[in-house]
């Protein structure tokens, strides 16, 4: 079976409802029930009618919180990635959210999978080495809430999406 394996490189923090760009921020519905649950399952939407992201729920079970993965550094799989893609530049594969879904084939399938367990899909640990440099900045490609600093990214990292 291939494997698709990428290093998250950036992601952006949402809350509940003290946060106007979550979509828990009005309450629990059926598109976002899943942020509401276990911490380390996937949330994953559909949006703008093309694109899906891929979010972590991180808050205990009832308090909805996740992370959105924005950008992967791609480390196994790339030549696949390309052809999903449909590009050579492998800055392009997995560099935003609608981008790395596309290149590591995730869709709302899998909306709701504990990615806690080796599975279709899943978040292991990073072989140890130095950790690096993470930077805090606000968040983009949102129009309420873009002041919270809850975008995090690895400084220097050629794979982070844009500004």
């Amino acid at each position: 079976m291939l494997s698709l394996e990428g290093k998250i490189v950036e992601a952006e923090a949402y809350r509940g409802s003290d946060d106007p760009a979550s979509h828990a921020y009005r309450g629990k519905t059926s598109r976002n029930q899943v942020m509401f649950g276990k911490p380390g399952v996937a949330y994953v939407y559909f949006t703008y009618g093309m694109h899906h992201c891929l979010n972590v729920v991180t808050e205990e079970e009832g308090v909805p919180g996740a992370a959105l993965i924005r950008a992967l550094e791609p480390i196994n799989g790339i030549e696949e990635m390309k052809k999903r893609r449909r590009t050579s530049d492998p800055r392009a594969l997995t560099n935003g959210p609608a981008r790395l879904t596309q290149a590591m084939a995730i869709t709302r399938s899998l909306n709701g999978i504990d990615m806690t367990m080796p599975r279709e899909l899943f978040i292991s640990a990073a072989p140890p080495n130095p950790i690096p440099r993470t930077v805090c900045s606000r968040r983009i490609g949102v129009r309420l809430g873009r002041d919270k600093p809850w975008r995090y990214q690895v400084r220097g990292n050629p794979y982070v999406s844009g500004r």
